[in-house]
């Protein structure tokens, strides 16, 4: 920092100082003073600092040609700005490198511990694979440690990767349990990347006619993603716990042969590391460490305090305000598990450790107690669903649309409180292929639905995809334009069902005749009888006419006399006109006009004209010339 900040005072000597600079230059250069008070290592006579910078201890730095540079470069910095000033307020500050440390296959990410000792990288496509800390072997030499007794420690932290030599679950031990040779190498092939040999012992590595012929699991247990089969053959889980370590590693070298316990230190996390280890840094020497270098950085510290997953409030309250007190200028805690999904983890959970959690709680507090706990751990479990079909008569609609020159003919099923439950597409005069695509098409989403996928989730995957045939849509009042047949089924079938008007072309109120409503409710019953992507929740009900409708059996109506049927359904017809021009009139008075219509063109444009009528729109006039 105080090498660039003597670069910036000499570019400011060929171009200027920033803008701004000589309302500033004596702020400016009090921090450059401090900044070289750091350097020497001084406690006091800090400028206008209500709390004092951590300085820099020359006792406590290993190369002392390091001490004698960094005073140099703050010695220069400060001359050279006192004559230039400087082009850049500020110069240095640490990013957040976590990704990018891990992209460019770096052990730590910053300024900061190794999260653990063996990690776990969640892949973009799914899975894991373990990232082992490359310093350990260096570190250990450096204690003196000799190679033998390196790859022993090294052995002991990452595993074999094999059964190979396992005192606990042998070769020999399978083999009595009736494996052969064919599925011990299955299972050596599968023990490399493994996380816990559990997830070895399955029918998918071995086979279901093996599990259910050889070993006499049943249907049931093969099925069941929890079943142990190591316990099933009869092992302990003190042979398995051994076994574990053996193959996958004790993922720590707490434990490990020929280790001293004063070294152990040296090892530290930010986390605990693996099954069996305790030991991990605590967050007020994440801090003190940040501590030593912000004296040094213009800006702030980008690094995440990483705090163990039973930490409370308490201590994030009082690592805020141990940073304040050392004069650190930015924070970031967070503790292990707090998120549903994080990149890094330093240990998978075990089911019996989650069972045992579940049990505590269970016996230590009653449930109103629990209710108000902060759920520390989630566990998320996969429940198997279950398909709701739809009823053998149901409601939906059909909408006809003509896609970049192609026919779409568009069909919806609904269950009875009107939630879509199944599509069909067809496609008018297209090829065998082409239209069985659509239509398994179809068939797939319409499944997807009875099993409880949301509507919302094909509308964000389908929508705005690009493919042949695409262009303008003819025939769909609120979509004019697709960019292919998927985005126009899925754009008309949010504007029906999930009330998207923000994928349609046309807004419902360009639809509608008048943009007064009534303010009555709509009819519940008329909601029952039509389809709810039809009407697209705009239903024109006749004032009073919906709420005091009785649904009658169709018997009961075929004994009405025609006539009284016409004149119900007369009646009906000329009370919907009767509002429709109650509410034009309202509108065009609110807009200035006389709220008549035109006898010429029929709109509800007329103005005073002296004693006549004359329309804005057409011209014509009530009778004066």
């Amino acid at each position: 920092t105080g090498t660039s900040y003597a670069t910036s005072a000499e570019i400011a000597k060929e171009l200027g100082p920033f803008p701004k600079y000589k309302e500033n230059a004596k702020s400016m250069l009090k921090v450059i003073r401090n900044h070289k008070r750091a350097s020497e290592g001084k406690t006091r006579d800090y400028e206008d600092l209500s709390i004092n910078p951590v300085p820099l201890l020359s006792q406590h730095c290993p190369d002392q040609k390091l001490i004698v540079a960094a005073k140099d470069s703050w010695t220069k910095a400060l001359s050279l700005g006192e004559k230039y000033g400087y082009r850049n307020a500020q110069a240095t500050v640490i990013a957040p490198t976590g990704t990018i440390g891990l992209v460019m296959d770096c052990d730590t990410t910053g300024i900061e511990p190794d999260f653990a000792m063996v990690k776990f990288k969640k892949l973009a496509g799914g899975g894991y694979f373990k990232i082992i800390n490359r310093v350990v072997p260096e570190a250990l030499s450096h204690l003196g440690y000799d190679s033998d007794q390196i790859e022993d420690m090294q052995r002991y932290a990452v595993g074999t990767g094999s059964l190979k030599d396992c005192q606990a679950i042998s070769h020999n031990a399978l083999i009595s349990k009736g494996f052969t040779d064919k599925e011990i190498q299955l299972i050596e092939n599968s023990l490399a990347s493994a996380f816990d040999i559990k997830f070895v012992f399955n029918q998918f590595t071995l086979g279901e006619d093996f599990c259910r012929n050889k070993i006499g699991m049943s249907s049931e247990q093969m099925n069941d993603f929890s079943f142990n089969m190591l316990e099933f053959l009869g092992f302990t889980p003190e042979e398995i716990d051994v076994a574990n370590i053996h193959v996958c590693g004790a993922m720590t070298l707490e434990g490990a042969p020929h280790l001293n316990k004063e070294h152990l230190a040296v090892f530290d996390c930010a986390n605990v590391c693996g099954r069996i280890g305790k030991r991990f840094l605590s967050v007020d020497s994440h801090i003190k460490m940040m501590a030593a270098a912000q004296s040094f950085i213009s800006g702030a510290i980008s690094k995440t305090i990483n705090m163990p997953n039973d930490a409370t409030i308490e201590d994030c309250s009082d690592a805020y305000m141990l940073s304040w007190q050392l004069g650190i200028k930015a924070n970031a805690l967070y503790r292990d598990g707090s998120k549903l999904s994080q990149p890094l983890n330093s240990a998978l959970l075990d089911d019996e450790d989650i069972d045992d959690e579940e049990s505590s709680i269970s016996n230590e507090q009653d449930i109103t107690q629990r209710t108000t706990e902060v759920v520390e751990k989630i566990v998320e479990r996969f429940v198997r669903a279950e398909r709701d079909k739809l009823p053998h008569r149901r409601k939906g609609y059909t909408q006809k649309a003509t896609v970049g020159g192609h026919k779409v003919y568009l069909r919806t099923g609904e269950y009875e409180n009107g939630q879509l439950g199944e599509i069909f597409v067809d496609m008018h005069k297209e090829g065998a292929a082409f239209r069985s695509l659509m239509n398994n098409f179809a068939i797939a989403v319409s499944i997807g639905l009875q099993y409880g996928v949301p509507l919302e989730e094909f509308v964000e995957a389908f929508t705005f995809t690009r493919f042949e045939p695409q262009g303008m849509v003819t025939g769909n009042d609120t979509i004019k334009m697709s960019t292919s047949i998927l985005d126009y089924i899925f754009r008309e079938l949010a504007i029906s069902y999930l009330d998207r008007n923000d994928l349609g072309h046309v807004g419902p109120e360009d639809l509608d005749s008048s943009t007064t409503g009534s303010g009555e409710n709509k009819s519940l019953t008329t909601e029952k009888v039509a389809s709810r992507g039809f009407v697209r929740r705009e239903l024109k009900v006749v004032s009073g006419g919906g709420s005091n409708v009785t649904m009658m059996p169709q018997t009961t109506l075929l004994k009405e006399e025609k006539n009284e049927v016409l004149n119900e359904n007369t009646t009906i017809a000329v009370n919907e006109t009767q509002k429709q021009n109650l509410a034009q009139e309202i509108e065009a008075k609110i807009k200035g006009y006389e709220g008549e219509a035109c006898g010429e063109c029929g709109n509800f444009t007329l103005v005073r004209n002296g004693t006549c009528m004359k329309c804005n729109t057409c011209g014509g006039t009530s009778g004066c010339s």
